[in-house]
């Protein structure tokens, strides 16, 4: 697993940085407005894409926010034009059932591939990461019941994504991902669900979202299962 502090992640990517113009899906979300202001601190731009195009609480030059349907590959290809990458925090909303989730990964991949853009990261759920060899979070039988469906839906929308050609990362959190504060400080691993010395996995959203933009910038984990956690 690699470790990141805050410090050494602004050093790495000081490097690679320029500025991107970044289509966010589920920018209305509790994860989506933690990555706007994430990619807003760093100086990208940022078009907010939600159902209504209602994204409350963000004032700044460099936002932009926009209705779109993220089930609509047609949708999908008109909003990403001119944008360097496209980034997901999209997930199902309390009126739609969890398939949903491949749905819109289907049309995501199929919209992109109709542009120019290739760049894009997904934040995913940690039932896809393993735990042991070929044994993952979702076939513990800890894993709680209620929670299956969406994860069992998350990883089908991970295979659809694994399958295409674009050039995507991954982002699966820790088991446990709630508001907190943003140290910088984070570990990662390859498809690994990411434990502290407890055996505890967690990660607040904030320094989730400092985890997403490092991956948006840096692109080494390009077409990479990726796990976060402190």
């Amino acid at each position: 697993m690699t470790a990141v502090s805050d410090e050494q992640s602004t050093e790495l990517l000081t490097e690679h940085r320029h500025t991107m113009h970044v289509l966010l899906f589920g920018a209305s979300g509790r994860i989506g407005r933690r990555i706007t202001d994430e990619l807003l601190s760093r100086d990208h731009e940022v078009t907010g894409v939600s159902r209504s195009g209602d994204i409350e609480g963000v004032d700044d030059p460099d936002f932009e926010a926009v209705a779109g349907d993220a089930t609509d590959p047609n949708d999908v290809a008109a909003l990403a034009e001119g944008h360097d990458a496209v980034a997901s925090a999209l997930g199902p909303s309390e009126d739609e059932g969890v398939d949903v989730l491949v749905e819109m990964a289907e049309a995501v991949v199929e919209g992109l591939q109709e542009t120019g853009v290739d760049r894009l990261v997904w934040t995913g759920g940690a039932g896809v990461l393993e735990v042991a060899p070929g044994t993952r979070l979702v076939d513990t039988e800890e894993f709680p019941d209620e929670w299956e469906p969406v994860a069992r839906a998350a990883i089908d929308a991970y295979g659809v994504i694994e399958s295409s050609a674009l050039d995507w990362t991954y982002l699966a959190p820790a088991a446990l991902i709630e508001p907190g504060e943003r140290t910088g400080e984070y570990r990662t691993s390859d498809g690994e669900l990411v434990v502290d010395d407890d055996g505890d996995s967690y990660i607040s959203m904030e320094d989730f979202a400092v985890a997403f933009v490092d991956e948006l910038e840096n692109e080494e984990g390009v077409r990479t299962l990726r796990g976060v956690g402190y």
